[in-house]
């Protein structure tokens, strides 16, 4: 356990961050979800309009530092593909 005044508070900051992080992590994987079922049932119009928010979402996530600018990019990359393969 932390002694030192400023140890504590750090304790305290990293527990929110880590709380918000994972909230933010959370919400990007249920929107991914989102797109893959609607790509799974062969739903174009379902696809593209999750596949908007499912994009806002990781953007939003990216612009916080929750993900790297890549790894957002990558993410948003398969899943439009994802949807461009539904005929």
């Amino acid at each position: 356990m932390a002694n030192i005044k400023s140890a504590k508070k750090r304790i305290l900051v990293n527990r929110t961050k880590a709380a918000r992080n994972k909230a933010i992590k959370s919400a990007v994987k249920t929107s991914i979800k989102k797109v893959e079922a609607a790509v799974a049932n062969k739903d174009k119009e379902a696809a593209n309009s999750a596949l908007l928010e499912a994009i806002s979402t990781i953007d939003k996530a990216a612009a916080k530092g929750v993900y790297h600018k890549n790894t957002s990019s990558r993410k948003v990359s398969r899943l439009s593909k994802a949807v461009n393969t539904i005929a």
